[in-house]
Protein backbone atom coordinates (compact mmCIF):
# COMPACT_ATOMS: atom_id res chain seq x y z
CA UNK A 1 0.00 0.00 0.00
CA UNK A 2 1.07 3.23 -0.79
CA UNK A 3 2.23 5.65 1.96
CA UNK A 4 -0.43 7.96 0.77
CA UNK A 5 -3.41 5.38 0.96
CA UNK A 6 -1.67 4.77 4.18
CA UNK A 7 -2.64 7.84 5.82
CA UNK A 8 -5.30 8.29 4.05
CA UNK A 9 -6.85 5.11 5.66
CA UNK A 10 -5.61 6.39 9.18
CA UNK A 11 -9.28 6.68 10.64
CA UNK A 12 -9.83 2.90 9.16
CA UNK A 13 -11.21 -0.09 11.53
CA UNK A 14 -12.51 -2.84 10.78
CA UNK A 15 -14.28 -5.21 13.12
CA UNK A 16 -16.12 -7.90 13.74
CA UNK A 17 -20.20 -7.15 14.60
CA UNK A 18 -23.20 -9.52 16.18
CA UNK A 19 -25.65 -11.10 14.49
CA UNK A 20 -28.94 -10.49 15.71
CA UNK A 21 -30.86 -13.21 17.03
CA UNK A 22 -34.12 -11.36 15.85
CA UNK A 23 -34.71 -11.65 11.99
CA UNK A 24 -36.01 -8.56 12.64
CA UNK A 25 -32.44 -7.05 13.29
CA UNK A 26 -34.07 -5.17 16.65
CA UNK A 27 -31.34 -3.31 18.26
CA UNK A 28 -28.91 -3.87 15.89
CA UNK A 29 -27.42 -0.95 14.36
CA UNK A 30 -24.67 -2.63 13.25
CA UNK A 31 -26.18 -5.28 11.21
CA UNK A 32 -28.82 -2.85 10.02
CA UNK A 33 -25.60 -1.17 8.51
CA UNK A 34 -24.26 -4.58 7.05
CA UNK A 35 -27.60 -5.26 5.16
CA UNK A 36 -28.30 -1.93 3.89
CA UNK A 37 -24.70 -1.54 2.40
CA UNK A 38 -25.94 -4.83 0.73
CA UNK A 39 -28.57 -3.40 -0.59
CA UNK A 40 -27.79 -0.40 -2.37
CA UNK A 41 -24.88 -2.58 -3.61
CA UNK A 42 -27.38 -4.97 -5.19
CA UNK A 43 -29.44 -1.71 -6.66
CA UNK A 44 -26.09 -0.19 -8.04
CA UNK A 45 -25.18 -3.34 -9.76
CA UNK A 46 -28.65 -4.86 -10.92
CA UNK A 47 -31.02 -2.42 -10.51
CA UNK A 48 -32.97 -4.35 -8.45
CA UNK A 49 -32.91 -6.70 -4.97
CA UNK A 50 -33.72 -9.96 -6.95
CA UNK A 51 -30.27 -11.38 -6.21
CA UNK A 52 -30.45 -10.07 -2.42
CA UNK A 53 -31.05 -11.50 0.57
CA UNK A 54 -33.79 -10.18 3.03
CA UNK A 55 -32.79 -8.75 6.23
CA UNK A 56 -34.53 -11.91 7.97
CA UNK A 57 -32.88 -14.15 5.98
CA UNK A 58 -29.54 -12.43 6.02
CA UNK A 59 -29.74 -12.86 9.96
CA UNK A 60 -30.92 -16.16 9.96
CA UNK A 61 -27.85 -16.85 7.12
CA UNK A 62 -25.09 -14.93 9.27
CA UNK A 63 -25.88 -16.73 12.55
CA UNK A 64 -24.72 -19.83 11.35
CA UNK A 65 -24.97 -23.46 12.45
CA UNK A 66 -23.68 -26.54 13.22
CA UNK A 67 -22.19 -26.96 10.05
CA UNK A 68 -21.04 -23.87 9.27
CA UNK A 69 -19.43 -20.46 11.27
CA UNK A 70 -20.43 -17.68 9.82
CA UNK A 71 -18.89 -14.11 10.87
CA UNK A 72 -19.60 -10.37 9.75
CA UNK A 73 -17.48 -7.51 9.96
CA UNK A 74 -18.07 -3.90 9.11
CA UNK A 75 -15.37 -1.08 8.10
CA UNK A 76 -15.33 2.40 9.25
CA UNK A 77 -13.39 5.35 8.20
CA UNK A 78 -14.03 7.80 10.58
CA UNK A 79 -16.62 6.50 12.42
CA UNK A 80 -18.72 6.25 8.82
CA UNK A 81 -19.67 2.47 6.85
CA UNK A 82 -17.49 1.98 3.85
CA UNK A 83 -17.19 -1.78 3.60
CA UNK A 84 -17.94 -4.91 4.78
CA UNK A 85 -16.28 -8.52 4.89
CA UNK A 86 -17.57 -11.83 5.75
CA UNK A 87 -16.17 -15.20 6.65
CA UNK A 88 -17.22 -18.78 6.15
CA UNK A 89 -15.64 -21.68 7.94
CA UNK A 90 -17.22 -24.86 7.20
CA UNK A 91 -16.80 -27.24 10.30
CA UNK A 92 -18.33 -30.70 9.25
CA UNK A 93 -16.49 -30.93 5.57
CA UNK A 94 -14.05 -29.01 3.78
CA UNK A 95 -12.66 -28.00 7.06
CA UNK A 96 -9.20 -26.66 5.61
CA UNK A 97 -11.19 -23.80 3.46
CA UNK A 98 -12.85 -20.40 4.00
CA UNK A 99 -14.81 -18.42 2.15
CA UNK A 100 -14.54 -14.77 2.10
CA UNK A 101 -16.08 -11.89 0.62
CA UNK A 102 -15.11 -8.34 0.55
CA UNK A 103 -17.50 -5.53 -0.27
CA UNK A 104 -16.71 -1.58 -0.35
CA UNK A 105 -19.00 1.07 -0.47
CA UNK A 106 -19.10 2.73 -4.06
CA UNK A 107 -17.98 6.07 -3.27
CA UNK A 108 -14.67 4.62 -1.27
CA UNK A 109 -13.46 2.54 -3.84
CA UNK A 110 -9.97 2.31 -4.65
CA UNK A 111 -8.11 3.86 -1.53
CA UNK A 112 -6.98 0.47 -0.34
CA UNK A 113 -10.52 -0.35 1.82
CA UNK A 114 -10.70 -3.59 0.22
CA UNK A 115 -7.21 -4.88 0.42
CA UNK A 116 -7.18 -3.73 4.65
CA UNK A 117 -10.79 -6.06 4.89
CA UNK A 118 -9.59 -8.55 2.80
CA UNK A 119 -6.52 -8.97 4.80
CA UNK A 120 -8.05 -9.75 8.14
CA UNK A 121 -10.42 -12.36 6.58
CA UNK A 122 -6.94 -14.01 5.48
CA UNK A 123 -5.67 -13.95 9.02
CA UNK A 124 -8.00 -14.92 11.04
CA UNK A 125 -8.93 -18.03 8.35
CA UNK A 126 -5.09 -18.79 8.46
CA UNK A 127 -5.77 -18.56 12.45
CA UNK A 128 -8.23 -21.68 11.60
CA UNK A 129 -5.70 -23.77 10.10
CA UNK A 130 -7.55 -22.83 6.54
CA UNK A 131 -5.21 -23.42 3.64
CA UNK A 132 -7.11 -22.79 0.79
CA UNK A 133 -9.79 -19.14 0.47
CA UNK A 134 -12.83 -19.13 -1.45
CA UNK A 135 -14.99 -16.47 -3.27
CA UNK A 136 -16.77 -15.63 -5.95
CA UNK A 137 -18.11 -12.38 -7.56
CA UNK A 138 -21.79 -11.97 -9.30
CA UNK A 139 -21.95 -9.39 -11.99
CA UNK A 140 -25.16 -8.62 -15.08
CA UNK A 141 -24.41 -10.47 -18.46
CA UNK A 142 -23.95 -6.73 -19.75
CA UNK A 143 -20.61 -6.49 -18.57
CA UNK A 144 -19.59 -9.68 -20.89
CA UNK A 145 -18.87 -7.34 -24.22
CA UNK A 146 -18.33 -9.18 -27.31
CA UNK A 147 -14.92 -9.17 -28.21
CA UNK A 148 -13.55 -7.30 -24.97
CA UNK A 149 -10.43 -9.83 -23.45
CA UNK A 150 -11.61 -12.53 -20.70
CA UNK A 151 -9.78 -13.70 -18.40
CA UNK A 152 -10.35 -17.36 -18.75
CA UNK A 153 -11.59 -19.74 -16.57
CA UNK A 154 -8.91 -23.00 -15.52
CA UNK A 155 -11.95 -25.11 -16.09
CA UNK A 156 -11.77 -24.61 -19.25
CA UNK A 157 -15.12 -23.30 -19.94
CA UNK A 158 -16.17 -19.46 -20.29
CA UNK A 159 -14.61 -16.35 -17.69
CA UNK A 160 -14.62 -12.69 -16.99
CA UNK A 161 -13.70 -9.85 -18.15
CA UNK A 162 -9.91 -8.99 -17.76
CA UNK A 163 -9.92 -5.21 -16.76
CA UNK A 164 -13.26 -5.12 -14.19
CA UNK A 165 -12.82 -4.25 -11.04
CA UNK A 166 -13.44 -7.40 -9.45
CA UNK A 167 -11.04 -9.40 -11.68
CA UNK A 168 -8.50 -6.96 -11.24
CA UNK A 169 -8.71 -6.71 -7.42
CA UNK A 170 -8.51 -10.94 -7.38
CA UNK A 171 -5.94 -11.11 -9.32
CA UNK A 172 -3.84 -8.32 -7.44
CA UNK A 173 -4.34 -10.78 -4.07
CA UNK A 174 -3.03 -14.07 -5.85
CA UNK A 175 -6.37 -15.19 -6.43
CA UNK A 176 -7.09 -17.77 -9.18
CA UNK A 177 -10.44 -18.17 -11.33
CA UNK A 178 -11.32 -21.72 -11.20
CA UNK A 179 -15.24 -21.51 -12.48
CA UNK A 180 -17.71 -19.25 -14.40
CA UNK A 181 -21.25 -20.04 -13.53
CA UNK A 182 -24.09 -18.56 -16.08
CA UNK A 183 -27.06 -17.15 -14.03
CA UNK A 184 -29.87 -17.10 -16.42
CA UNK A 185 -33.99 -16.18 -15.94
CA UNK A 186 -37.17 -17.40 -17.71
CA UNK A 187 -40.26 -16.07 -17.54
CA UNK A 188 -43.18 -17.41 -16.52
CA UNK A 189 -45.59 -18.90 -16.84
CA UNK A 190 -44.19 -21.44 -19.32
CA UNK A 191 -45.95 -21.74 -22.44
CA UNK A 192 -48.62 -24.78 -21.54
CA UNK A 193 -47.54 -26.17 -25.69
CA UNK A 194 -43.95 -26.16 -24.89
CA UNK A 195 -44.15 -27.75 -21.50
CA UNK A 196 -46.39 -30.29 -22.87
CA UNK A 197 -43.86 -31.03 -25.97
CA UNK A 198 -41.01 -31.49 -23.87
CA UNK A 199 -42.77 -33.66 -21.16
CA UNK A 200 -43.70 -36.16 -24.33
CA UNK A 201 -40.02 -36.18 -25.51
CA UNK A 202 -38.90 -37.23 -21.99
CA UNK A 203 -41.14 -39.67 -20.33
CA UNK A 204 -40.44 -41.46 -23.60
CA UNK A 205 -37.06 -42.71 -21.66
CA UNK A 206 -38.87 -42.64 -17.92
CA UNK A 207 -40.42 -45.83 -18.30
CA UNK A 208 -39.87 -47.24 -14.24
CA UNK A 209 -40.42 -43.91 -12.34
CA UNK A 210 -42.78 -41.82 -10.54
CA UNK A 211 -43.34 -38.06 -9.63
CA UNK A 212 -44.05 -36.86 -6.58
CA UNK A 213 -43.61 -33.72 -3.98
CA UNK A 214 -43.96 -31.44 -1.61
CA UNK A 215 -43.95 -27.97 -0.22
CA UNK A 216 -41.56 -26.63 2.46
CA UNK A 217 -41.09 -29.89 4.28
CA UNK A 218 -40.01 -32.99 3.00
CA UNK A 219 -41.99 -36.39 4.40
CA UNK A 220 -40.92 -38.01 7.37
CA UNK A 221 -40.56 -41.25 5.43
CA UNK A 222 -38.33 -40.04 2.68
CA UNK A 223 -35.87 -37.79 4.72
CA UNK A 224 -33.27 -39.96 4.93
CA UNK A 225 -33.41 -40.78 1.22
CA UNK A 226 -33.70 -37.21 0.33
CA UNK A 227 -30.81 -36.47 2.87
CA UNK A 228 -28.73 -39.49 0.69
CA UNK A 229 -29.85 -37.64 -2.63
CA UNK A 230 -28.50 -34.10 -1.34
CA UNK A 231 -25.11 -35.59 -0.12
CA UNK A 232 -24.83 -36.39 -3.88
CA UNK A 233 -25.19 -32.61 -4.78
CA UNK A 234 -21.76 -31.46 -3.41
CA UNK A 235 -19.65 -34.26 -5.21
CA UNK A 236 -21.36 -35.18 -8.73
CA UNK A 237 -21.86 -31.15 -10.06
CA UNK A 238 -19.04 -29.54 -11.43
CA UNK A 239 -16.62 -27.92 -9.23
CA UNK A 240 -13.80 -27.25 -11.59
CA UNK A 241 -10.41 -27.34 -9.42
CA UNK A 242 -12.19 -25.57 -5.99
CA UNK A 243 -11.35 -29.11 -4.79
CA UNK A 244 -13.81 -29.01 -2.63
CA UNK A 245 -14.74 -32.20 -0.03
CA UNK A 246 -18.31 -33.99 -0.52
CA UNK A 247 -21.08 -32.80 2.13
CA UNK A 248 -22.73 -35.42 4.20
CA UNK A 249 -26.51 -34.61 4.66
CA UNK A 250 -28.80 -36.54 7.22
CA UNK A 251 -32.43 -35.74 8.19
CA UNK A 252 -31.28 -33.62 10.79
CA UNK A 253 -29.31 -30.75 8.28
CA UNK A 254 -32.21 -31.52 5.83
CA UNK A 255 -34.33 -30.24 8.85
CA UNK A 256 -32.50 -27.28 9.58
CA UNK A 257 -31.78 -25.74 6.51
CA UNK A 258 -36.15 -26.28 5.90
CA UNK A 259 -36.56 -24.53 9.07
CA UNK A 260 -33.79 -21.38 8.21
CA UNK A 261 -36.42 -21.25 4.79
CA UNK A 262 -39.08 -20.84 6.74
CA UNK A 263 -38.08 -18.91 9.64
CA UNK A 264 -36.91 -15.87 7.17
CA UNK A 265 -40.10 -16.03 5.18
CA UNK A 266 -38.98 -18.52 2.29
CA UNK A 267 -41.43 -20.96 0.99
CA UNK A 268 -40.33 -24.27 -0.97
CA UNK A 269 -41.46 -27.02 -3.59
CA UNK A 270 -40.01 -29.64 -4.17
CA UNK A 271 -40.25 -31.96 -7.28
CA UNK A 272 -38.68 -35.67 -6.51
CA UNK A 273 -38.25 -38.76 -9.08
CA UNK A 274 -38.13 -41.81 -7.63
CA UNK A 275 -37.59 -45.06 -8.84
CA UNK A 276 -40.36 -47.75 -8.67
CA UNK A 277 -37.71 -51.05 -8.47
CA UNK A 278 -35.81 -50.19 -5.67
CA UNK A 279 -37.60 -47.23 -4.39
CA UNK A 280 -34.58 -44.89 -4.44
CA UNK A 281 -34.95 -41.27 -5.26
CA UNK A 282 -33.59 -40.51 -8.61
CA UNK A 283 -33.82 -36.90 -9.18
CA UNK A 284 -35.02 -33.81 -7.50
CA UNK A 285 -35.17 -30.16 -8.33
CA UNK A 286 -36.39 -27.11 -5.56
CA UNK A 287 -37.91 -24.49 -6.06
CA UNK A 288 -37.82 -21.21 -3.04
CA UNK A 289 -39.67 -17.97 -3.24
CA UNK A 290 -39.65 -14.79 -1.05
CA UNK A 291 -42.61 -12.41 -0.51
CA UNK A 292 -40.53 -9.44 -0.74
CA UNK A 293 -39.43 -10.13 -4.10
CA UNK A 294 -42.60 -11.64 -5.20
CA UNK A 295 -41.76 -11.76 -9.28
CA UNK A 296 -39.04 -13.51 -8.64
CA UNK A 297 -39.01 -17.55 -7.97
CA UNK A 298 -35.56 -19.22 -7.20
CA UNK A 299 -34.28 -22.28 -9.04
CA UNK A 300 -32.04 -24.03 -6.01
CA UNK A 301 -30.37 -27.80 -5.95
CA UNK A 302 -31.21 -29.60 -9.78
CA UNK A 303 -29.73 -33.20 -9.40
CA UNK A 304 -30.32 -36.45 -10.89
CA UNK A 305 -28.22 -39.35 -9.36
CA UNK A 306 -25.49 -40.65 -11.42
CA UNK A 307 -27.48 -44.43 -11.90
CA UNK A 308 -30.14 -43.08 -12.92
CA UNK A 309 -28.80 -40.19 -15.58
CA UNK A 310 -30.20 -40.82 -19.31
CA UNK A 311 -34.17 -40.98 -18.74
CA UNK A 312 -35.00 -37.56 -19.19
CA UNK A 313 -35.48 -37.08 -15.27
CA UNK A 314 -33.77 -33.47 -15.16
CA UNK A 315 -36.41 -32.07 -17.90
CA UNK A 316 -38.93 -33.86 -16.12
CA UNK A 317 -38.62 -32.64 -12.27
CA UNK A 318 -37.93 -28.99 -13.97
CA UNK A 319 -41.20 -29.49 -16.00
CA UNK A 320 -43.39 -30.08 -12.37
CA UNK A 321 -41.83 -27.80 -10.35
CA UNK A 322 -42.79 -25.33 -13.07
CA UNK A 323 -45.90 -26.10 -13.14
CA UNK A 324 -46.76 -25.63 -9.49
CA UNK A 325 -45.74 -21.72 -10.08
CA UNK A 326 -48.82 -20.51 -10.94
CA UNK A 327 -50.77 -22.56 -7.84
CA UNK A 328 -48.09 -20.89 -5.22
CA UNK A 329 -47.00 -17.66 -5.98
CA UNK A 330 -49.52 -16.40 -8.94
CA UNK A 331 -47.72 -12.93 -8.65
CA UNK A 332 -44.27 -14.70 -10.20
CA UNK A 333 -43.07 -13.64 -13.37
CA UNK A 334 -39.69 -14.94 -13.64
CA UNK A 335 -37.17 -18.16 -12.63
CA UNK A 336 -33.79 -17.25 -12.01
CA UNK A 337 -31.03 -20.35 -11.70
CA UNK A 338 -27.34 -21.07 -12.00
CA UNK A 339 -24.98 -23.33 -13.40
CA UNK A 340 -21.68 -24.18 -14.11
CA UNK A 341 -20.56 -23.27 -17.94
CA UNK A 342 -18.83 -27.11 -17.97
CA UNK A 343 -22.36 -28.33 -16.97
CA UNK A 344 -23.73 -28.72 -20.13
CA UNK A 345 -26.20 -31.05 -20.07
CA UNK A 346 -28.40 -29.04 -17.57
CA UNK A 347 -27.75 -25.88 -19.27
CA UNK A 348 -29.31 -27.66 -22.73
CA UNK A 349 -32.29 -28.21 -20.28
CA UNK A 350 -32.39 -24.70 -19.07
CA UNK A 351 -31.89 -23.49 -22.81
CA UNK A 352 -34.78 -25.74 -23.96
CA UNK A 353 -37.01 -24.55 -21.40
CA UNK A 354 -36.38 -20.92 -22.31
CA UNK A 355 -33.96 -19.69 -19.58
CA UNK A 356 -31.41 -17.10 -20.73
CA UNK A 357 -28.34 -15.32 -19.59
CA UNK A 358 -28.51 -12.73 -17.40
CA UNK A 359 -25.57 -12.52 -15.72
CA UNK A 360 -22.16 -14.72 -14.53
CA UNK A 361 -20.85 -15.22 -11.25
CA UNK A 362 -16.40 -16.07 -10.86
CA UNK A 363 -15.73 -18.47 -8.28
CA UNK A 364 -12.08 -17.66 -7.54
CA UNK A 365 -9.26 -19.81 -5.32
CA UNK A 366 -6.41 -18.94 -3.03
CA UNK A 367 -4.46 -21.08 -2.15
CA UNK A 368 -1.57 -21.25 0.84
CA UNK A 369 1.80 -22.12 0.22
Amino acid sequence: MSSSNSSALAGLSVERITVPTSPDATGAPDFLAFHELDVAHHLDLWGNLDRCSTLAEAVLFWQGNAYEERQVFLARLQGTVVGSGTLTLPLSENTTTAGVDVLVDAGYRRRGIGTRILELLEKLARERDRVSFDAFCAEPIKLLIPGSELLEAKSGTGGVPLESASTGFALHHGYSLEQVETNSTLAVPVRKELLKDLEEQAMRRAAGYSFIGWQDRCPDELVDVFAKLKSLMSTEVPIAGLGWEGEEWDANRVRVEEATWLAGGVASTAAVARHDATGELAAYTILTHREATPGMVYQEDTLVAPGHRGHGLGMLVKIANLRRIEELWPAATSVMTWNANENQHMLAINIALGFEPSGFDGEWQKRRE
